[in-house]
């Protein structure tokens, strides 16, 4: 049977596939495929060096073992490394994009600004008139925080 004389390269190729859809598609959210995956990698090559006879028996055996130690040894470490979040917010290229203002904002009067097919809402920490020139200095998902130009 195939699948029988061919058991460490199935293993192996498991555990690739399993690996690499926790790193692509996952992004390391979850750790559950890469312990099996890593233990399925493991397990195919020492089956293919002839350190564990190849048998199903153990290969389930070899898999859950090494899926264990894996989970103990690498657990809090890789825990820890999700934790390291940059907490500096990220730069905008529209950060700076000047145009003229349509119509009165203050802070308790926003306006609307349509750019690139999308109505941002304008806010501003002081009152400007319509007409004039104004800058984008920070933005927000749906939001331009602008103030005038000079």
């Amino acid at each position: 049977m195939w699948l029988s004389d061919n058991l460490g390269i199935e293993l192996i190729s498991l555990g690739l596939l399993l690996l690499a859809i926790e790193i692509l598609v996952l992004g390391f959210s979850t750790f559950v495929l890469f312990f099996v995956g890593g233990a399925a990698l493991l397990t195919g090559l020492l089956i293919q060096i002839g350190l564990i006879g190849d048998t199903a028996l153990n290969a389930s055996l070899f898999v859950s073992f090494f899926t264990a130690l894996l989970a103990l040894f690498l657990w809090k470490p890789l825990k820890n490394m999700q934790q390291d979040v940059d907490r500096k917010k990220p730069s905008s290229d529209l950060i700076g994009h000047s145009f003229v203002l349509a119509s009165d904002i203050s802070p308790a009067q926003p306006g609307v600004y349509q750019y690139s097919g999308i109505k941002w809402r304008l806010v501003s920490a002081q009152p400007i008139t319509s007409g004039s020139k104004v800058q984008v200095i920070a933005v927000e998902v749906g939001q331009f925080t602008i103030e005038a130009c000079d």
